[in-house]
């Protein structure tokens, strides 16, 4: 069974398209970077998939169930405005949250804030930093012991000492529980190491999905001349011309012909290239 499935998964707000037509099945206990430039439609999935915004079209499934105006109780959501108040104490919020989820592990929230002592329980959320809040949201949202953890952007304002204790938390989870990740970001850099699954986003539009190694699989980098493009066979993705060489991305590619070199891509250049290709940057 899929952790999270769509099914021509559209919404628009007004004439703009947010997202449109979506099909996609991202699989149980992976970690999946939802990867693409700011305002491709990242955030209004990950909405759409925690049930806080009605599709225009289309459905989405957890675990089998269509969501329906509500989070699945298998599944936790961390929004970018990460939402604690401002006026409780670190544990008032704790005890705040736990009341309202019956599937609650203090224990857990506990072990995730261990690596800071510096945020002692008493202290108000108003006077922690953007990062401290940041951890202090998802250790809240690993608390509901989720089997789907659906994360926009969260790194976004964490230092590298503290993206490095997030990611730890995250992979802890995924390995002793088998939780399944959709972790959004710009930056593919912050995925590279733990994502095993990629979804590219453009425009509201799915231009991959699928195991990363499988795409990388599936793709070619070529270098050739600059006068000879009609040599490279396959799928041309982009092509970026300097001096007197070509270099190509290329989808399911065949033989090269003489004077051809082709090495498997990097994920992030091959995302980037995806992405020139949509904007029509050649």
């Amino acid at each position: 069974m899929s952790a999270l499935s769509t099914t021509g998964l559209s919404k628009s707000y007004g004439r703009k398209p947010a997202l449109q037509d979506c099909t996609v099945e991202l699989p149980e206990g992976k970690v999946i970077g939802l990867v693409g430039a700011n305002g491709g439609g990242k955030s209004t999935f990950l909405g759409l998939a925690a049930g806080l915004i009605r599709p225009s079209a289309g459905q989405v499934r957890v675990f089998g169930d269509e969501v329906r105006g509500r989070l699945h109780p298998d599944a936790s959501y961390l929004p970018q405005h990460r939402p604690l108040y401002k006026d409780f104490t670190i544990a008032e919020m704790i005890r705040t949250v736990g009341a309202v989820n019956q599937r609650w592990s203090p224990e857990r929230v506990e072990e995730a804030l261990a690596a800071h002592p510096e945020m002692a329980r008493s202290s108000r959320v108003s006077s922690l930093s953007q990062g401290m809040r940041t951890q202090l949201a998802l250790a809240l949202s690993l608390g509901r012991l989720p089997k789907l953890l659906l994360l926009d952007e969260p790194m976004s304002d964490l230092d590298p000492l503290a993206r490095e204790d997030f990611l730890r938390l995250v992979m802890t989870d995924v390995a002793e529980r088998g939780m399944t990740v959709v972790l959004s970001s710009h930056s593919l850099g912050e995925l590279r190491d733990v994502c095993d699954h990629l979804m590219l986003l453009h425009a509201g539009q799915v231009l991959l999905n699928g195991d990363v190694e499988k795409i990388l699989d599936d793709h070619l980098d070529v270098i050739g001349p600059a006068d000879d493009g009609g040599s490279v066979t396959g799928t041309v993705i982009h092509t970026r011309r300097t001096g007197r060489q070509q270099r190509s991305l290329v989808r399911t590619p065949g033989s090269l012909a003489a004077g051809w070199e082709g090495q498997r891509p990097e994920l992030e250049g091959l995302v980037t290239d995806y992405l020139r290709a949509r904007q029509g940057n050649r």
